[in-house]
């Protein structure tokens, strides 16, 4: 009995493993140093239609998409946040590192002047930190359309009609209705021999 509480007496025990203290496998096996997360707003490009704007976002992942699941896009109007939405990161072999967003705004109601839009993305961390955070601005102009504004004053032409016009003299006119005139009477004169 003796030897056996000795031997209790050296045992140690471990750490119970949680997802706070689980060992880093990989870090230990990888020598090269690990590349930051970084995403980079490439352009901002704005098309105002009548009463929209549309905005086309174009970013990038740094290393590439598979470091990345979900990316947070906040959208601010003159320094007034109009949206966030979490954007899901397509990892199939036929996405790229580089994507575009498109993003439609209703401006009816929008007074004419030039406007601030900015845009900004980030990743969220469990505890709502914010990593690899960017922003980019642009500045637009726009002018509201009015039902008058958009009236057409002259009508467009759609279609001529036949996509050839031929000039033809009198003279050429009746060399065709002669041509015109020995055909028919060949046609007809194959039907009378059926």
């Amino acid at each position: 009995m003796g030897k056996t509480k000795k031997s209790y007496k050296n045992f140690k025990p471990q750490k119970q493993l949680t997802l706070d203290n689980l060992p880093n496998v990989y870090a230990k096996r990888s020598n090269k140093p690990v590349q930051q997360k970084q995403i980079t707003i490439l352009e901002i490009q704005a098309i105002i239609r009548e009463d929209e704007l549309v905005l086309k976002v174009g970013f990038k992942l740094n290393p590439s998409k598979t470091a990345f699941s979900k990316v947070n896009l906040d959208l601010w109007f003159n320094n007034q946040q109009i949206s966030s939405r979490l954007i899901r990161i397509p990892q199939g072999p036929l996405s790229a590192d580089e994507l575009e967003l498109p993003l439609i705004l209703d401006l009816k109601g929008i007074a004419a002047g030039v406007y601030l839009i900015r845009v900004e993305m980030h990743e969220l961390w469990a505890d709502g930190e914010k990593l690899s955070f960017t922003q980019k601005e642009i500045t637009v102009q726009y002018v509201p359309q009015t039902r008058e504004s958009r009236l057409i004053k002259i009508p467009i032409v759609k279609s001529f009609g036949e996509a050839y016009l031929t000039v033809v003299s009198e003279s050429d006119k009746n060399i065709y209705r002669e041509i015109e005139e020995t055909m028919k009477k060949e046609s007809d004169s194959k039907r009378d021999e059926w």
